[in-house]
Parts: structure tokens; C-alpha cells; sequence
């Protein structure tokens, strides 16, 4: 088999595991914090024995470094948190769909960081999003729950946003195994105080998930899909990326029941169309793409 087209096996492996994750929100039985911390820890644990196995160092250059990525981690649990209390006070559907709108977010951020001009085709796309947000939300109330989760999807995008930003910094010194390592484990250790306030009752079927949910979901599928990048463009896995609400979406209707209605799919197809025309639109620059 030629490695590019191993590559690109291992591409749609890891989007196809990526969006089944998003499941584990509704079936773990726990608060948010909790399944960060299990998520993080165990794929910390697992990150860390890949490095080990392909005999590469986990030490850092400097203590900037090691501040610069503790900061990613810390953003990273902010990030799972705010992801995974979406899923649970509305949706699947919701969840994934409002966090995808993370590159309009980025469209305004990125120019600040990198000292670049906004493109007005930029700014387009990303008020198409947001609209296709706004169909997905029936009343704007904080009681009803599908703006509540609308909002902490939007939150998930927002901090996605930023940790596109910095791990796109992060990728020039240091391997895109080495900084998933070092954002899980910072997550593992911050979102670990947090566990005595939520009187969480462990269950082995918890437990089980969260060590799936941490080991093959999260440090396996982004060990394949940083692998497939040694072959295949950034812009084309951004493409397949696309995918992963689609599977999310697809595996919580047929698994969860959760069927969603015309306005989601609506809204939905929206934001993921804009995403896409945006991606292709911009297949000439090589941007690091963050999943879940």
C-alpha cells in the first residue's frame, strides 16, 4: 500500500473516531469537569507512552516553553469543559454544529496575533455562520435549552479559536506529538481540584468510557490524524475534517435517538457549507486545523 493512500485511511479513521467522541458527553454519567479530567489524564497517560515508543523526547527547550504550553492546557480543559455542557443541556446536534463556527472566530483573532488585514470574503463567511447559529436557536432565552447549549458551543468555538492560534505558534519548535502531551496533562491537573465540588458517583461503565473516551478517541485518533498530515495538505484534511459533526450528528441519531429538527439540520447545513466554501477558498495557505 503506497503511503500516501495509508495516509489518507488514516485521515478518515481519525475524523471518524473524532466525531464519535462527541457521544461520550451523553453517555458518561457524569458532570463535564469530570470527564475532562478522565479524558485528559488518560490521554495523557497514553500520549506519553506513544512518545516512548517512537523514542521521542518529551523535555522542552526553555521554561517559557513549558509555561507557553501549560497555558495551551489550561485553555484546552476550559475548552472540553464548555464543549461537553453543551452536549449535555441540549444536544449532540447543537454541540458540535455551534462549536463549528470556531474559524469565524478565528477570521477576527488571528489578524490581532499575526499582524494581518481581515479579508472581506473572511468576514462574510463568518456572518454566514453565526446566521446559520441563528436558525439553529429557536428563541434566544436563557431558560430554554437549546440556546443554552448554542451558547456553550459558542464558547467551545470561541476557545477552539484561540487554541488554534496557539498551537499553529507551538508547531514551529516542537513535535505535534510533544504539544498534545503537555495540553492534556495541564488539563488532567487543573481541572483536578474541580472534582471535589461535583460529588460525583463513580460507575464502572463510567470509568470504562472515559478510559475509551481518553485512550482511543483522543490520544489514538489525534496520533493518526497528525500522522496522515506527513503526506496529505493541511487544506484537504481541512475538507474531511468538515465530516466530523456530520458523523457526530449521524451516530447520536442512530445510537442516542437524538433526531434533529428542521431548523438544526437547516442551520446546520449553513454553517457547514460556509466552513467549507471558506476552506477551499483559502487552499493555498497551510493552516493547522483543531478537532475534538
Amino acid at each position: 500500500m503506497k503511503e500516501k493512500t495509508k495516509n489518507l485511511i488514516e485521515l478518515h479513521v481519525s475524523i471518524f473516531l473524532f466525531g464519535f467522541s462527541a457521544l461520550f458527553g451523553k453517555a458518561i454519567s457524569l458532570s463535564p469537569i469530570v470527564i475532562v479530567f478522565g479524558r485528559t489524564f488518560v490521554a495523557a497517560i497514553t500520549s506519553y507512552l506513544i512518545l516512548k515508543y517512537l523514542k521521542q523526547s518529551y523535555k522542552l527547550n526553555t521554561k517559557n516553553d513549558y509555561l507557553f504550553l501549560c497555558s495551551i492546557g489550561i485553555l484546552f480543559a476550559v475548552h472540553w469543559f464548555t464543549f461537553f455542557k453543551s452536549i449535555q443541556v441540549s444536544s449532540v446536534a447543537i454541540a458540535v454544529l455551534t462549536f463549528s463556527t470556531y474559524p469565524a472566530f478565528v477570521t477576527f483573532l488571528e489578524p490581532y496575533f499575526y499582524k494581518e488585514k481581515i479579508r472581506l470574503f473572511d468576514i462574510f463567511v463568518s456572518f454566514i455562520t453565526l446566521f446559520g447559529v441563528f436558525l439553529i436557536v429557536p428563541r434566544f432565552e436563557l431558560t430554554d435549552n437549546i440556546a443554552q447549549g448554542a451558547l456553550w458551543g459558542l464558547a467551545a468555538g470561541l476557545t477552539c479559536a484561540f487554541l488554534s492560534i496557539a498551537c499553529k505558534k507551538g508547531t514551529e519548535k516542537y513535535s505535534t506529538l510533544v504539544i498534545p502531551f503537555y495540553q492534556n496533562l495541564t488539563s488532567a491537573i487543573v481541572s483536578a481540584p474541580f472534582l471535589i465540588y461535583t460529588k460525583s458517583s463513580f460507575h464502572l461503565k463510567d470509568i470504562l468510557l472515559l478510559i475509551l473516551l481518553g485512550s482511543l478517541f483522543t490520544a489514538v485518533s489525534g496520533t493518526l490524524y497528525i500522522k496522515s498530515l506527513t503526506t496529505i495538505k493541511v487544506q484537504f484534511a481541512s475538507v474531511v475534517t468538515c465530516l466530523e459533526p456530520v458523523y457526530a450528528i449521524v451516530f447520536a441519531a442512530i445510537l442516542l435517538g437524538e433526531i434533529p429538527g428542521i431548523r438544526t439540520i437547516i442551520g446546520g447545513l449553513v454553517i457547514l457549507g460556509a466552513i467549507l466554501i471558506a476552506t477551499v477558498k483559502s487552499r493555498h495557505q497551510e493552516v493547522p486545523v483543531v478537532i475534538n
